[in-house]
């Protein structure tokens, strides 16, 4: 399904108008799956291609994204894989990203699996590209080798806004590219190729359901092409929609959505106790929580164990593990740890209702003109116009744990207001799940509108020929989020403070009724209408961002000398690029100084003036700009053309760039093909200095606030809610990676037509790391003493406010990662006989290693490849089998990863444990199981132009491993079996 550039002992033809930056990875059959065929071959080695068209580059032309170098005959030395629109239509997913984030070495990409769990980030729904497990901002993607304007404050564009239908083939660049193309281009390039000189008409329909009946996805897409005034005017457009229902959360407790059963609660427990032999972490399933319940309960005190049902009654709660209750202050549990049970009454658990994949919907449309000015030479213009919609649900309810209710307040029943007395208290303390306010949502809108103006061409100077490419882009990308059902946290602690006037219910507090609180009982699930609008009034939190990008670029290649080995080629150009974002939120979450109340946001005086008023979604105004002025030159020297010894070609790049916000950073690479001599056999390797720049986010971001409603206390040995704060900091400084590939490849050899085979190891070092530490990192090391500057950046017993844990990037860590690629392709025409072509084709990844240094006292390295709760498993591959009978096809593809730990750093025993540390931390159990997932696809033409398909993604239904963070959607799959079918057809 994959496929590879061939660039051996052949000249491609002089381009006229592909673009520079798209070059590379030229001629001679590289471990890719897929192969160009020089001269006439035996049926068995044939094997499709892209195809090309007039207009395009000249026939037989195919030039691929890994170099700057644009000309006949160069062999570069970066592994790149190449994904053609047949193996992509192959795939049969109604978003390409789908298909391109199944490349083993793309680990840690998003998408709508991912991130939904989350009220704050902003990036629900986004679908972007992870390379080498090194981040999505430290790999760059490109569109017809262009940059895209971001569609979140870190800079990553967002796939689902682009012209899927016309994409040709996607570019994948296995390694450092900064020299080439700049900043972020560390651990590689994803590069989308589209058609720009498509002829006809081409459309696509396609429907899918999952076996449990939901997700339902309908996708329609059309696209056509035509030119005129004698071929010199080409006319491209296309259009798309795309919705996905999701796949919403399921019910209070543990059972999941629509019948789905793979949830166990599965929990990481600290026991919080060090050096006593037994591990200080634990791993159970059915965890149970002792600070709420579904309608409340009571958790500390005599009357500890009194819980309620929806109606407000009282009974007494079944404790898991056994527990009793130790009705003292402490909220103990006898038989219990820390601050869970196992089993009992799980029906107040929230975790189950987070939503298994975020609804979609995306509108897109593309449309470029382009007129040949002269021979070889064109102006054009594109336009690109989408929208992505998506939804989410975080989690059910909103639970508060923690909190104290008086005995006196009119909501409590009867017989406990006479047991307070009995008991001689006059308050208790109190958590509940809050299941009687419903769950909240996110929306999330983002509109792009790109837009590009350039020329390019070939024109003769000297007698040599020269290629050029310049265009300028103006992309814009706004984002609304809005998010509905929620409460706002001091208007919900004013409510649940009742008491009675004149024989009303009213609240305690006289200011908030003068601005119009209305009581809340919480005591069971039958709020009123009045509280729970005065909670959380209709206009929740928002967020509305604008983003800009303003590129100007050229780019100018030749070969002004033939030597003794072939032809020096050169490349050189430059680059202007500006950045900029400006957001705006709401005065409950932003504070009023940034945004006055008013309107629908009137002035409360119960809430605070600072902002972070809600129970989530507390985000802020902010807004930032930078500019890039760059200049790059590039070579490719032939040094060694011998029948004895073969070609040999060396390769460099060097680039200068100056950011407004850090200075000047040089970025290199120089390495180097050999074609040997033994049939079939080329050596490869480069070495490189890239760089990533920090981002709007990363510089001037106003805060992102996460909610963490679960976050262990250290301190208290409780569970609690925090608001997470991530806040920006003008200081930092571009991170510097050092990145070599060293690699053999047998291509279609004379012996064996049809085989491809490859070897690729890889290292790459990554200093001055723009990173934060995480909010449990802060405060532990606070707790064990190690750094004591990290306890002023939370407060996790906050009387006037919210709890919340600050987090702020800086340059202090690094990362190491290392490894190896291995991919195969065979192509078997005939097989045993049979009509048609026989294709095998596997890829592999393995990650030895891959460790972050955070660059903090009292802390080591720690690897995480094999993490399983991460996204680098030491092993990831993808193979695909394809029988080709002409009118019919069949497809099984395997996807798989090796089991791994759920943390490396920790010791794994039952009994007599070493002291626990926070380097060395123990545990009882460590382990996290790999997966497999089987695919299988068929398609029939019906008649020659009109294709009906059929596919079924993970056919064995293989649910995911449990986990202690619910689920980790970056590895394993959620969903479970899926049926898609449609219909694609062309004229």
């Amino acid at each position: 399904m994959f496929e590879h550039k061939r660039d051996r002992r052949r000249t491609l033809l002089r381009t006229t108008s592909i673009r520079l930056i798209v070059a590379g990875m030229a001629m001679a059959p590289l471990p890719a799956l897929a192969q160009i065929a020089a001269e006439p071959q035996p049926q068995a080695a044939e094997t499709s291609v892209p195809q090309t068209r007039p207009g395009d580059a000249e026939a037989g032309e195919i030039i691929v994204t890994g170099s700057r170098i644009a000309v006949s005959g160069f062999n570069a030395p970066t592994p790149t894989t190449v994904l053609g629109e047949e193996q992509i239509a192959a795939n049969a997913q109604p978003n390409v990203f789908t298909t391109i984030s199944q490349l083993p070495s793309l680990q840690g990409s998003s998408g709508t699996q991912v991130n939904t769990f989350s009220t704050s980030s902003g990036q629900q729904g986004l679908s972007s590209f992870s390379l080498r497990g090194l981040g999505t901002i430290r790999t760059l993607t490109l569109l017809d080798g262009q940059r895209v304007v971001g569609a979140n404050v870190t800079g990553v564009p967002d796939v689902s806004l682009f012209p899927q239908l016309l994409v040709k083939r996607v570019d994948i660049v296995n390694g450092g590219a900064s020299a080439s193309y700049g900043s972020d281009a560390v651990g590689g390039v994803v590069n989308f190729i589209t058609d720009t000189h498509f002829t006809g008409i081409r459309g696509n329909i396609q429907g899918g359901i999952t076996t449990y009946g939901d997700d339902a996805t309908g996708l329609v897409q059309l696209a056509g092409g035509t030119s005129a005034l004698g071929g010199r005017l080409h006319l491209v457009g296309s259009a798309e929609y795309d919705k996905e229902e999701g796949i919403g959360g399921g019910e209070f407790g543990t059972k999941l959505a629509n019948g789905r059963n793979w949830f166990t609660q599965r929990s990481l427990i600290d026991r919080g106790v060090l050096n006593d032999g037994m591990p200080q972490f634990i791993v159970r399933d059915w965890a149970q929580s002792i600070t709420f319940t579904k309608y409340g309960l009571i958790t500390a005190g005599p009357l500890q164990g009194i819980a309620f049902d929806q109606a407000g009654q009282p009974f007494q709660f079944q404790y898991g593990s056994n527990g009793v209750p130790s009705r003292t202050n402490s909220g103990a549990v006898s038989g219990c740890i820390s601050s869970f049970c196992q089993g009992g009454d799980l029906s107040g658990n929230v975790d189950a209702g987070r939503s298994l994949k975020s609804a979609i919907q995306r509108v897109n449309g593309y449309g470029r003109v382009g007129f040949d000015i002269a021979p070889d030479n064109e102006l054009y213009f594109t336009a690109n116009i989408g929208q992505v919609k998506t939804n989410n649900q975080p989690v059910n309810g909103q639970n508060r744990p923690g909190l104290t209710l008086q005995c006196a307040n009119p909501y409590v029943p009867a017989l406990v207001q006479q047991a307070c007395a009995t008991a001689g208290i006059t308050s208790f303390q109190y958590g509940t799940s809050n299941a009687a306010l419903g769950n909240s949502r996110v929306y999330t809108d983002r509109r792009q509108y790109r837009f590009v103006l350039g020329g390019k061409g070939k024109v003769e100077v000297a007698g040599t020929p020269w290629t050029y490419d310049i265009y300028g882009e103006h992309g814009t990308n706004y984002t609304d989020i809005d998010v509905r059902n929620i409460m706002l946290t001091r208007r919900f602690n004013q409510a649940i403070d009742a008491t009675t006037l004149n024989g009303t219910i009213v609240c305690r507090d006289a200011t908030a009724r003068a601005n119009g609180c209305q009581p809340l009982n919480i005591i069971g699930g039958n709020p009123s209408a009045g509280a729970l609008a005065y909670i959380m009034p209709e206009h929740g939190p928002y967020q509305r961002t604008r983003q800009t990008q303003d590129v100007a670029s050229i780019n100018i290649s030749g070969s002004p000398l033939d030597l003794w080995a072939g032809p020096l080629s050169i490349a050189f150009g430059g680059e202007y690029r500006h950045e900029y974002y400006k957001v705006r939120a709401d005065p409950y979450g932003a504070g009023f100084a940034a945004t006055a109340p008013g309107g629908d946001y009137p002035n409360d005086p119960a809430l605070l003036t600072t902002g972070n008023n809600w129970y989530a979604g507390n985000y802020k105004n902010g807004s930032g700009a930078y500019s890039v002025k760059e200049a790059f030159f590039e070579a490719n020297l032939p040094f060694l053309n011998s029948e004895k010894l073969g070609r040999a070609n060396l390769n460099g790049a060097v680039r200068v760039t100056d950011y407004s916000t850090s200075g000047t950073v040089w970025a290199w690479k120089i390495g180097g093909t050999w074609d040997l001599p033994i049939d079939g056999f080329r050596i490869r390797g480069v070495t490189s200095r890239d760089v990533r720049a920090p981002n709007l986010s990363e510089l001037f971001a106003a805060p992102v606030t996460t909610t963490l409603p679960n976050f262990f206390d250290p301190f208290n040995k409780v569970n609690v809610l925090a608001i997470q704060n991530s806040i920006g900091n003008t200081a930092l400084k571009p991170e510097i990676a050092r990145n070599t590939t060293v690699g053999i490849a047998l291509a279609n050899p004379s012996w064996a037509r049809g085989l491809n085979l490859s070897f690729d190891w890889y290292k790459i070092k990554i200093d001055e790391v723009i990173s934060s530490l995480a909010a449990t990192d802060i405060v532990q090391l606070c707790y064990q003493k190690v750094l004591p500057e990290t306890c002023g950046a939370f407060n996790l017993s906050n009387t006037a406010g919210p709890n919340f844990i600050n987090v702020q990037a800086f340059n202090l860590a690094s990362i190491r990662t290392e490894g190896f690629d291995i991919e195969a392709s065979y192509r078997w025409a005939r097989p045993l006989g049979l009509p048609g072509n026989l294709t095998l084709r596997a890829l592999a990844t393995h990650v030895i290693n891959n460790i972050t240094d955070t660059g903090l006292p009292g802390t080591i390295p720690v690897d995480n490849a094999g993490n399983n709760l991460g996204a680098t498993p030491h092993w990831k591959w993808l193979a695909v089998q394809t029988y080709d009978a002409g009118r019919f096809s069949l497809l099984v593809q395997e996807r798989w990863f090796s089991a791994g730990t759920i943390g490396n750093q920790y010791i794994v025993c039952q009994s007599n444990c070493p002291a626990s540390t926070t380097k060395y931390p123990t545990i009882d159990n460590n382990y996290m199981p790999g997966s497999f997932y089987l695919d299988v696809g068929a398609t029939f033409d019906v008649v020659k132009d009109v294709t009906l398909y059929g596919k079924i993604d993970n056919l064995l239904d293989r649910d995911p491993a449990p986990s202690t963070i619910f689920n980790n959607p970056a590895l394993y799959d959620q969903i479970g079996r899926v049926y898609r079918a449609g219909v694609r057809f062309k004229f």
